[in-house]
């Protein structure tokens, strides 16, 4: 008996050719037991749509990074997270196509984890579609105060009114490489590593002193400047591949039915990363 072609799926965005999404996805369907395939494709926000409409019965979801979230979220029937940010990571073809946003529940898992996810204050570092992601989780998490930090006034005081209505907290917008809030115990950056070059000794963060933890959401290159400040000033750090992992188990949950261990994506990452490192 012949089959059919494998089910596959992708994760989309630019640029896209280091994302360790593959080796995560692969693990997760090899761990299962699942022959699926699983692809890295460069996509610009204006091809979004026409790839999405062309996906045939072969796909079994899609992962979506930036600059493609925003497109994403209006592509399907969206779920509660995805119309409380306006950003979805996560498509799943079918006859309904819906659309999710697992960055949420990934992140509230990360911080669990370390411990972090019991703070009255906290800090986040941007005003995009993460930081709107780490705003929802911070709040489900017990956060009622949100110190936001970035360089567009117009940007800051739109992300406070979004997030005073969706996220039932206090905001407090400030400059980019402020000070930090002297009661904030977590900060999260979505930012890239280059918006605070020069920032960081005015952020000062080994000068908070309720300051417990720092989430850096880049990986690669890594450590980060901040990470470095992080570690040498004592802090519980999580990065990227934190997110990345955490997220991505739900991901494979919507895409297959089944779940699996967060340590087999985490050992598979690192090994990946190690291969990597010596090429």
């Amino acid at each position: 008996m012949t089959q059919g072609p494998k089910p596959r799926a992708a994760v989309l965005g630019s640029p896209i050719e280091h994302s360790l999404s593959p080796v995560i996805h692969l693990a997760a369907y090899a761990h299962l037991g699942l022959d699926w395939g699983y692809e890295r494709v460069e996509l610009q926000p204006a091809g979004f749509v026409g790839f999405v409409d062309a996906l045939d019965d072969t796909w079994r979801g899609l992962s979506v990074t930036m600059p493609l979230k925003e497109q994403a979220a209006v592509c399907g029937v969206p779920d509660a997270d995805v119309s409380l940010t306006g950003a979805a990571n996560t498509v799943v073809p079918g006859l309904v196509r819906h659309v999710y946003n697992t960055d949420i529940v990934g992140l509230m898992d990360a911080l669990r984890v370390e411990g972090l996810h019991e703070s009255n204050v906290a800090t986040i570092i941007g005003n995009g579609a993460t930081a709107r992601s780490a705003a929802v989780a911070l709040a489900r998490s017990g956060v009622r105060v949100i110190e936001v930090q970035g360089r567009n006034p117009d940007r800051l005081a739109e992300f406070r009114d979004w997030a005073e209505h969706a996220c039932d907290v206090e905001v407090q917008p400030r400059s980019l490489g402020a000070p930090l809030d002297p009661a904030s115990d977590v900060l999260i950056s979505t930012t890239p590593s280059a918006a605070l070059q020069g920032r960081l000794d005015t952020l000062a963060i080994e000068l908070c002193p309720a300051l417990r933890g720092v989430f850096d959401v880049i990986y690669h290159p890594w450590p980060t400047p901040l990470a470095q400040r992080a570690s040498e000033a004592g802090l519980t750090m999580l990065s990227g591949l934190d997110l990345l992992v955490h997220q991505a188990r739900h991901q494979v949950r919507l895409f297959t039915g089944m779940d699996v261990p967060v340590e087999v994506l985490m050992s598979a990452v690192r090994a990946e990363l190690e291969r990597r490192g010596a090429a």
